[in-house]
């Protein structure tokens, strides 16, 4: 279960400045936010993951699932801003999906996802998580170089764009050992 992500327009989320931890929370998904991250999948990605595959998901004993939430406001709820969807499995995590909506996109939330998951796998037990990326996704692999990950593979050609042309897969891992 692939998808690929949509191409990010130029300039919009790049001038926003970063955003202060003391405005994001990191939620546990329940399979009830189903909903909620199908919306933001579908901003994301191509094909987008639609409500009941993610409710199938996160109803998964190995599922382990967070959504990023920002308090814009003192008063009303506080908005989505990204998702991490990942599956732990004996001493092995694998992030299946992650995604960071505008205007929320290079503002520190991603990092912030991925910093909760790690902290969550290694407590569940795993040694290792791994991911897969597009080769040609730079802002994503900022950010997992920025978390600590390494590449461990490639998959030539093992994404295909609908214009017909493909990017290989990364696979990339980060020793859980050395997280703190």
């Amino acid at each position: 279960m692939t998808s690929k992500p949509k191409r990010e327009a130029s300039g919009g989320a790049n001038e926003y400045p970063p955003i202060d931890v003391r405005y994001v929370s990191l939620l546990w998904a329940e399979p009830a936010m189903a909903g909620e991250i199908a919306s933001m999948h579908k901003m994301l990605f191509d094909p987008a993951w639609d409500e009941e595959e993610l409710r199938k998901m996160l109803v998964d004993p190995c599922a382990s699932a967070l959504i990023a939430k920002v308090r814009l406001r003192h008063i009303g709820p506080p908005a989505p801003a990204g998702f991490v969807i990942a599956r732990i499995v004996a001493d092995e995590a694998e992030i299946l999906s992650i995604g960071v909506i505008q205007p929320f996109q290079r503002r520190g939330i991603g990092e912030f996802l991925i910093d909760g998951l790690l902290r969550a796998a290694k407590s569940a037990g795993a040694r290792s998580l791994f991911l897969e990326v597009a080769d040609d996704n730079v802002a994503a692999k900022q950010l997992y170089d920025a978390t600590g990950f390494k590449q461990v593979g490639c998959r030539k050609d093992y994404y295909k764009r609908r214009d017909g042309t493909s990017a290989d897969a990364l696979t990339l891992s980060v020793d859980l050992s050395k997280v703190s």
